[in-house]
């Protein structure tokens, strides 16, 4: 290079005027007015615009001609204020122009397969094969740059803390933590495999008993599992664990920590101490455990009322157990049929058989259901709803977990639908009080966070008695509608963590021969320990606004685990 840069483009203003400096780039735009070329030269600052005059350099001007978008240059010249009339204020450094006075071509492009700005039509396939040019959008450059001042943020905080950063292995084995583990085969030990680490868990523990007290780690982590919009075969974790704490110390790490990263990054100040909600509750109220508390649309259980009615769907229902919920929508009531059929399709998915539905017009009142109830019970089921005229309310019959699901989801798309969600908030939650297990398709118990978790001291009991019905020391922490961390306080003594195997149907010798350097530790001197792990992608795409956690990994994979720009996975050689 003869040209070596001194200033970067988005950072140059008005201050720089009548400078001489040096840039380098890609061209942006190129425009050919006849006697002036104009190129929009970018760089990871920013944009600004360069200015080919043949009366200043007639070889610069020249060479310009040839320029194209996605070539690399290095120009010198001199800054200046534009002209009024040229004054873009779209742009940061639109106040300004740079008249090159020298120009270096450091490389030639190909033509692109989609433009390098922020609003493209490109698919998202083109983009993942090309990541390295949709890299170079503005809107990914500053993703990324708020991706690195989270984890810098971070960092900084848990450091003043007297956290300390430590390292744990990748090629480890395979324990439960709830997905597939990707598996490594070993050379030097044929028949044998490595497991990626779905998360520090178990190491984390034992640094807690060789006595650090206090660790975190920004960690990759593996799981192979089917992928969402918020999925990844691999993601990034902040992970945090502390000794001789209890839960109320773990809240009163991560609300500051949050309440930091939001203040730094976006400045914006958050409320602390977040709400807490015990898992009934949420499940009672909303339908699901990491609800969106930006706006209402609650469930309300008719049960004891849809009993009183003459329509069989429910009282059928009723009998084998289930329950009968709904949700108001305020202003529903100008909903047409085909609207209201398309709403009962939408949650089928969610195993509900239908959509029952008052209509509560300025008329009158319009529902399949009245001609199935009494006037006086369809009467005080508006009012347990808190039904006004406008509104419209609707009810699921099923087992309880189909009418969790099923309005659970209702309620979210209504909200979207009817922009009920406000935009520029960030509403945190802690659900606490989960029970520890619970029962998996084969009806067997299975650990509802991880065999780790604590039970509640006064839950210990029930272990022996009704194991269903001990609560588990865990923890999660939901931000805008998406589980963002969780965690638990850790068993910390031998004979409670070797019962709980048992419980989950691991015996003493499977225990010993998949957990026996865990119990083995709990063994000698394990403190009471805890902590949690926040999920970076998912944090940093709620706090850019993304689709997806796509949009804030440099190099994703696609939904079936597949990276369109290297091909992998792919064979290999023997």
């Amino acid at each position: 290079m003869k040209l070596k840069r001194d200033h970067f483009c988005g950072n140059l203003s008005k201050k720089n005027e009548g400078e001489t400096i040096i840039l380098a780039g890609w061209v942006k735009k190129r425009r050919d007015h006849g006697g002036l070329i104009f190129i929009d030269l970018g760089d990871k600052s920013g944009v600004v615009q360069v200015v080919f005059n043949p009366k200043v350099d007639e070889e610069s001007h020249l060479q310009a001609r040839s320029l194209r978008e996605g070539w690399v240059i290095a120009v010198g010249g001199k800054v200046r204020i534009r002209p009024i009339e040229s004054v873009n204020l779209e742009l940061e450094t639109g106040e300004i122009e740079v008249i090159v006075e020298n120009l270096e071509i450091l490389n030639i492009s190909e033509s692109l397969p989609f433009p390098i700005q922020d609003e493209i039509e490109a698919s998202e396939e083109t983009r993942l094969k090309y990541r390295y040019l949709d890299l170079r959008r503005s809107v990914m450059q500053r993703n990324l740059r708020l991706r690195y001042e989270v984890t810098k943020q971070v960092r900084s905080f848990l450091d003043k803390k007297g956290f300390m950063e430590i390292e744990t292995p990748f090629l480890t084995r395979s324990t439960p933590e709830g997905a597939r583990d990707y598996l490594v085969p070993s050379r030097v030990n044929p028949g044998e495999f490595y497991a990626l680490p779905q998360s520090p868990q178990l190491f984390k523990q034992l640094l807690m008993v060789a006595g650090f007290d206090r660790y975190f780690q920004i960690v990759r982590c593996f799981r192979d599992e089917d992928l969402r919009a918020d999925r990844q075969p691999e993601h990034t974790q902040i992970d945090i664990e502390a000794s001789f704490i209890e839960e109320n110390d773990i809240y009163n790490l991560v609300e500051p920590m949050l309440a930091h990263v939001f203040k730094k990054t976006l400045g914006i100040s958050l409320k602390i101490p977040f709400p807490r909600l015990g898992y009934e509750e949420a499940m009672d109220r909303f339908g699901i455990d990491k609800p969106d508390t930006r706006f209402g649309l609650e469930l309300k259980n008719i049960s004891s009322l849809a009993s009183q009615s003459k329509f069989h769907v429910f009282h059928r229902c009723l009998a084998q157990g289930g329950e009968v919920k709904g949700l108001r929508l305020p202003g529903g009531s100008r909903l047409s049929r085909k609207e209201l059929e398309d709403l009962s399709q939408r949650i089928e998915p969610y195993g509900a058989k239908g959509l029952s539905w008052i209509l509560l017009t300025p008329e009158k009142i319009k529902s399949p259901l009245s001609k199935f109830f009494p006037k006086a019970i369809l009467l005080r089921i508006i009012e347990h709803m808190e039904g006004e005229k406008g509104d419209a309310l609707f009810f699921v019959a099923d087992r309880k977990e189909v009418v969790a699901a099923s309005l659970a989801q209702l309620r979210l798309h209504l909200g979207k639908r009817f922009n009920l969600i406000p935009k520029d908030v960030y509403q945190l939650v802690w659900i606490v009080d989960f029970p520890l297990f619970e029962q998996d398709k084969e009806g067997r118990l299975a650990a509802c966070h991880h065999p780790f978790t604590s039970p509640k001291e006064e839950d210990l009991p029930l272990l022996e008695i009704d194991p269903e019905k001990v609560r588990a020391r865990s923890y999660d922490i939901v931000l805008n509608g998406e589980e963002i961390g969780g965690g638990s306080i850790r068993i910390h003594r031998r004979k409670i963590q070797e019962r709980i195997l048992e419980i989950l149907g691991i015996d003493s010798l499977q225990a010993r021969e998949r957990f026996g350097f865990l119990l083995e530790a709990l063994s000698f001197g394990a403190p009471p320990h805890g902590g949690i792990a926040l999920g970076l992608d998912r944090l940093v795409m709620i706090l850019a606004r993304a689709e997806s956690i796509r949009e804030v990994i440099p190099f994703p994979k696609t939904q079936k685990a597949v990276s369109l720009m290297t091909q992998a996975p792919s064979p290999v050689d023997d």
